[in-house]
Formats: structure tokens, C-alpha cells, sequence
């Protein structure tokens, strides 16, 4: 069969630091093409340097038969070639309508036709099954498992020849995540081609043709996917013998109280109450736009709650003040601590290091003496914390923008672990995460409710929280519907719990 695309010795250096050595690879018309490696392999690079997003040190690439070296997104684009990354790049102030056909907006004498732009945005959602998403609405204002779907979207309401996906399904439900695989599926059998970057093994297994594997920046194998089982491609990706074997689930969960939530309500959220006990790890799971990210965001101060109130440490104890944090310092200073579900913009200062990023919020506690920093204390936990979470980059002195998306999020987990607080709330803590690294943040789970420290894991892989945690809770249309222990639940249940909130508003419950 010939191929579309054709890479031929493609090699990316940032100064002295090789990313991605001799790279070699063909994409074939009607296939999806799934890309593994762990994090830092050079996956998204490799797919920068195809759409035009970084340009390459040194190789060459064809498409179509056709030389094709594309300086910038637009000229991938002219080519007829789509990326959506794993990083959001909408316009949170624009509309969805204005997000979706940027840079092709219907004009009539001169000015742009708004009537038209929402008619044709409408059309494009209700091929993909957003007909719920208002067009007018401020992208920002959505959470981020839509404002994936509305970029997925844009690029599929596109001509292309070649598609590329990162991490497409990482914030998506199940339900959403069967939508994207039908559209897949179609593109595929009409003609075009798709590169697919994703840690979830069962995705790849079930959609792809063929499969390529990078380990450190080269090429390790090009196989059928057919001719490979789920281990064996681990196997490809850590150069060792995959483990298959689970940890049996041991519950620290005491009988003392760390958080209790009483009827908070903040936009979507409607008084919500649920109680964390010190050493559990309690799941919420739930539809995207449930609600389950806003709950988090009021919870930690985020959003100030227009009601309800959460009780921390001493505001437990009888007669105490409840509180409603109306700014995250406030929460953080009370014992919580959050890890956000967008990274990039809530969670870490891309710009700086990752000794700073590590070390800051904990910066007058531990690491700075009458005014002055303590920078050998801070360089001696900065690394601890990276060999631990075994963060792939230079050096603690580099910027953490340049770090791959999930070496980005080990960071933002490792500045909390400094911190040392008594409840954690973690949002999608292993999107974009490698399948050695979601382990090793499952095992800082396990250690930290070992601690006795309670935990909050929102969560839209069911297979995360089965894993990982004591109780389930779920989420549906801003209210919290059911509680499940770990002997009750199952995935049919909690998937009948999630639409229970849009059939009948009077389900909640209080636990």
C-alpha cells in the first residue's frame, strides 16, 4: 500500500538535548496509526514536527509523494493536516461558534456574518453530538472534557488528509470516548489517516491497524496491531518484561473524620454533603458536565460557594466555625491541597523551574529562613522528588514548559507531596500519563492513606478508582446521586447512577 506520510531520519535537538534521534516512520491512507512510549519518549515531537508546530533539526518527510517540510501549523494545515493536542489550545474568551471556524469565519460585507457562523457551528456540533453545547457560550466557561470535544470537533469538521490525536479520550467519559471511536472509525473508511497518541492500551488494542513504539527518543518497532497483546507492547515501551499482576487493595480508612462537606452549592453544584475519613481514598465519578471538577474548585476555594460550607481539622470538632474558602490560600493554609485537572493553567508556572514549582507552596514553610531561601534544602527536596516520581528531564534547574505533558503532571502532584497536607483533592491526576507513571501515582495514593492522609480522586476512568479507592461517589446534572463501597459497586451501577440526575432532580444523596 503507499504511504501517506513518510518520515525518514527525523532527529530533534534543543541545544545540547536530543528529544528524538533517527526517526523513521510511514502512515498509510485509511489507518489509524496508534504512537506508544512513556513520557518523555518523543511522541508529541515527533507529531509537533508533522503539523508544523516545532520544525525539525535535521531528516526529511513526504506527503502524498510530495517533499513536505510545513513551517508553521497553518502550512500542515494548507497540507491538509490536523492536530489536536493533549494541551487545549481554544481561545477560553472566544465562543464556541468563533472557536470552531477561527479561521474560516463566514463574512458578508466585510464584517463577519454572525447568523451564518452559528448556523454552520450548530451543524458541526450536532454531527458530533454536542447539539447540548450553546454556540454563543464562552469556551472558558465550559470544563475541559468539553472544550475537548469542541476541539475534536473543529479539527474533524476540517478536510484532512491526516489526523492527529493526543491523549484524545483523557478527559472524555466512556460514552463520549464511543462517540470519538465511531467518528474514527468513519474518517478511516473514508480514506483518512490517523495518527493516535494514547496510554490507554484497551483503546489502542481496539482501534488501531498498526503500531509504533519510541522509547527515549527512537524508533524501537513497527508492528500490526494484531500481532501484539497489551503486555508486550509495555514490554516494547520499558524495555523490560511487563508485570501484569495487581496489588491487592488494602483499606487505611479509620473512623475519624478529615473533611466533611455540608450542602455546598457553587453554579452547577447543588448542595452537595459527603464526608472523607482520614486514610481513605474516596472517588467521584460521573458524566463530563456533572459537575465533578466544579465541586473540587468550590471545595478548595477555587470558586466561592453561594452556600453550604466544609468543615477541616479543628472546624470538626463540636460547636467549631464551618468554613467557605473565598480564595485556594485560604484552603491550603487549613490542610488541603489540590491538584488541578488543567495543568498548564492552574496547576504549575510553566516559565520556571522545576525546583521552583516543586518547592514553592511550601516556600515559608520549609525552604526560606528571616527572608532568605534555604536553596540547598530546596535542590535536596527538588530532586528527592523527582528521582521518587521519577520525573524525566536535564536537571531540577529546568523549565518545567519544556517537560513532556506527563512529566508536567508529576510535577504538579510532587509540589503538593511537599506540602504535606491532610486532605488531597487530585482532578484527573493521571491524564496524559504514562503506564509506569499512573503506577507509581496509584502507589502514592496507597502511601499516603498509609499516612492517614484522606483523599479525593475525581475521575473519569472507572478502571482508575476500582483500583484505587475505598468509596466511589457519583455525580450527575451537579448533584452527588450515590455512594458505593467497594463491595457494592460495579460499572453498570455507577453507569446507571451517572444519568440519574438528568431523569429525576430529586436524587441526592448525603453521606
Amino acid at each position: 500500500m503507499n504511504s501517506l506520510l513518510q518520515v525518514d531520519g527525523l532527529t530533534k535537538r534543543y541545544g545540547n538535548v536530543t528529544v528524538l534521534r533517527d526517526v523513521s516512520l510511514e502512515v498509510r491512507p485509511g489507518e489509524i496509526h496508534a504512537l506508544l512510549g512513556a513520557n518523555g519518549a518523543g511522541k508529541s515531537t515527533l507529531c509537533k514536527i508533522v503539523s508544523g508546530l516545532v520544525p525539525k533539526s535535521e531528516g526529511e518527510m513526504t506527503l502524498d509523494g510530495h517533499s513536505f517540510a510545513p513551517s508553521n501549523k497553518q502550512d500542515a494545515e494548507a497540507a491538509g493536516v490536523e492536530i489536536v493536542q493533549q494541551e487545549l489550545n481554544l481561545i477560553p474568551t472566544l465562543s464556541v461558534a468563533e472557536n470552531l471556524l477561527l479561521t474560516r469565519l463566514p463574512r458578508r460585507f466585510g464584517a463577519i456574518d454572525s447568523r451564518e457562523l452559528h448556523r454552520r457551528a450548530g451543524q458541526i456540533l450536532d454531527r458530533f453530538g454536542l447539539a447540548d453545547v450553546a454556540t454563543d457560550a464562552l469556551v472558558g466557561s465550559l470544563g475541559v472534557g468539553r472544550q475537548q470535544m469542541v476541539e475534536i470537533a473543529a479539527a474533524l469538521a476540517r478536510q484532512c488528509k491526516l489526523l492527529i490525536l493526543d491523549e484524545p479520550t483523557a478527559a472524555l467519559s466512556g460514552s463520549e470516548s464511543e462517540q470519538l471511536f465511531a467518528h474514527l472509525t468513519r474518517l478511516r473508511d473514508e480514506g483518512v489517516a490517523i495518527i493516535y497518541i494514547s496510554h490507554r492500551l484497551d483503546e489502542v488494542a481496539r482501534l488501531s491497524d498498526r503500531v509504533t513504539v519510541l522509547r527515549d527518543g527512537t524508533l524501537v518497532s513497527t508492528q500490526s496491531t494484531a500481532s501484539l497483546t497489551t503486555d508486550a507492547m509495555v514490554d516494547l515501551m520499558s524495555g523490560e518484561t511487563a508485570v501484569a499482576a495487581k496489588r491487592d487493595h488494602v483499606c487505611h480508612a479509620t473512623n475519624q473524620d478529615a473533611m466533611r462537606v455540608e450542602s455546598v452549592t457553587s453554579g452547577i453544584v447543588d448542595d452537595v454533603s459527603f464526608t472523607v475519613r482520614r486514610g481513605e481514598r474516596l472517588g467521584i465519578t460521573g458524566l463530563v458536565g456533572s459537575g465533578r471538577t466544579e465541586l473540587l474548585r468550590a471545595i478548595f476555594g477555587a470558586d466561592v460557594a453561594e452556600a453550604g460550607y466544609v468543615y477541616l481539622g479543628d472546624s470538626l470538632e463540636a460547636n467549631a466555625t464551618p468554613r467557605r474558602f473565598r480564595h485556594p490560600s485560604e484552603a491550603v493554609a487549613a490542610g488541603l491541597a489540590m491538584v488541578t485537572e488543567d495543568r498548564k493553567q492552574d496547576g504549575l508556572l510553566l516559565s520556571q523551574s522545576i525546583r521552583i514549582n516543586t518547592t514553592l507552596s511550601s516556600m515559608w514553610r520549609r525552604f526560606s529562613r528571616v527572608g532568605l531561601t534555604r536553596e540547598a534544602e530546596e535542590s535536596r527536596v527538588a530532586t528527592q522528588m523527582r528521582d521518587s516520581m521519577a520525573t524525566r528531564c536535564e536537571s531540577i534547574d529546568q523549565f518545567v514548559g519544556t517537560l513532556s505533558g506527563g512529566n508536567q503532571q508529576k510535577v504538579a502532584v510532587a509540589k503538593w507531596l511537599v506540602r504535606d497536607a491532610d486532605v488531597f483533592l487530585f482532578d484527573e491526576p493521571t491524564r496524559g500519563i504514562d503506564a509506569g507513571a499512573r503506577q507509581r501515582i496509584y502507589q502514592l495514593f496507597e502511601t499516603l492513606a498509609s499516612r492517614g492522609k484522606a483523599i479525593v480522586i475525581v475521575s473519569s476512568d472507572l478502571e482508575e478508582l476500582f483500583e484505587t479507592c475505598d468509596r466511589i461517589a457519583v455525580m450527575s446534572a451537579g448533584r452527588m446521586v450515590e455512594m458505593f463501597d467497594r463491595n457494592e459497586w460495579t460499572e453498570d451501577k455507577i453507569m446507571q447512577a451517572s444519568f440519574l440526575g438528568y431523569k429525576d432532580r430529586s436524587q441526592i444523596v448525603n453521606t
